[in-house]
């Protein structure tokens, strides 16, 4: 868990969803992507592409966060994977079980929800296989 904090975060902002705006619906993005606003809909991360998301203070998101890295000082209802890194800043209001690999909490963020760590090479989607049998 320390020292070595795998893929950096973005260090710019390549969208930005700005404050009085609301997008319905599911958003898919790479690089990093700020919300000041409101979104309605699932946020995730391009396939094989690390994405930063960070939410300020009046952002709101009613959905799944599926992302590498994520900065949290808004609201969120619903489930967050954090492959990497998830800071949640001292406004930060989560609804919904947190999955994370490396995890800062400053004082006055809540969790509503369970906190639960994924090592590295652990997937939350796992399917069980039955052994073939002989007929």
């Amino acid at each position: 868990m320390f020292g070595n904090k795998g893929n950096k975060p973005q260090n710019r902002i390549d969208c930005l969803i700005g404050a009085g705006t609301t997008v319905e619906g599911n958003i898919t993005f790479s690089g990093g992507l700020r919300v000041d606003g409101h979104v309605h809909g699932n946020v995730l991360a391009a396939e094989d592409k690390p994405g930063t998301l960070v939410l300020s203070e009046q952002a709101r998101i009613e959905g799944e966060i599926h992302v590498s890295h994520v900065v949290i000082n808004g609201t969120v209802v619903g489930p967050v994977y954090a492959v990497e890194y998830m800071e949640l800043q001292a406004k930060a209001d989560v609804t919904g079980d947190v999955y994370y690999r490396t995890l800062e909490i400053q004082l006055g963020a809540v969790v509503q929800g369970r906190l639960v760590y994924q090592p590295e090479g652990k997937s939350s989607n796992i399917v069980s296989l039955k052994p073939a049998t002989a007929d």
